[in-house]
């Protein structure tokens, strides 16, 4: 129950549009599936990461040591991390303000951190499973990957309105990059804006035991860089490794 309160919205939303699939699908086929996600989910003119996927892999990149000095220590029940100064925190509670565009924004800094065990969406998702979908890391790949116009079946359509309604406020999407990664212990995907005035960074990460860390950052300042950011992924901890 505490798992499926954590993501009530997400996964409504999910279970709603793949009810709709399964009557499309029942009916049709790919082109209709297609249609019914633009209808239901948006198209790729209204977002345009629906149809984009990590265009390069960022591997071996070092943490940064002088920017981890100047990083604070911060510390929850549940991980740590080291957190520029000037950045608000907020953590496990999806909240709209936070986490997609909304009438009224945060004005400041903030990073938005989940930290869940693993297997998390291979349990929310048991079904998944007979697809060769077995660990957190597979179901991501598959979402960052997911193509609106290359749906061919249940599975495309599943993973595209993942996609749709994993993927945070990312300013203005033609402007964004995605990427997949691996520093230290850990590996995963970030999907970035660098823009003039604020930045945008959603990581999702695995770490080498298989727990799953989200981390979203909206940098009002343009005070941080893809470096920096990976510098702060790398110090992040559930609590059990904290001690």
């Amino acid at each position: 129950m505490k798992k499926r309160h954590l993501f009530s919205k997400l996964i409504l939303i999910t279970v709603l549009l793949l009810l709709g699939i399964l009557f499309v699908a029942k009916f049709g086929g790919p082109s209709l599936l297609r249609m019914y996600i633009k209808n239901g989910v948006g198209s790729c003119e209204k977002i345009p990461i629906l149809c984009m996927q990590p265009e390069k892999k960022i591997i071996g990149l070092g943490v940064n040591k002088k920017y981890l000095a100047e990083l604070i220590p911060y510390k929850s029940p549940r991980m740590s991390l080291a957190i520029p100064k000037g950045f608000n925190v907020t953590q496990e509670t999806i909240k709209k303000v936070y986490y997609k565009k909304a009438k009224h924004k945060h004005p400041g800094s903030i990073i938005y951190l989940l930290c869940k065990e693993p297997k998390f969406f291979i349990n929310l998702f048991p079904q998944i499973a007979r697809h060769g979908i077995n660990d957190d890391y597979e179901f991501i790949k598959h979402t960052m990957f997911a193509n609106l116009n290359t749906i061919k079946d249940l599975t495309d359509a599943f993973f595209v309105i993942m996609k749709g309604v994993f993927i945070p406020d990312l300013g203005d999407q033609k402007n964004v990059k995605m990427a997949e990664f691996a520093i230290a212990d850990k590996k995963g995907f970030i999907n970035y804006n660098l823009g003039d005035l604020e930045n945008y960074f959603d990581c999702n990460i695995i770490s080498e035991q298989g727990k799953f860390f989200k981390m979203y950052i909206k940098d009002k300042g343009g005070s941080l860089d893809l470096n920096k950011v990976l510098t702060i992924i790398s110090t992040a901890k559930a609590a059990s490794q904290a001690q």
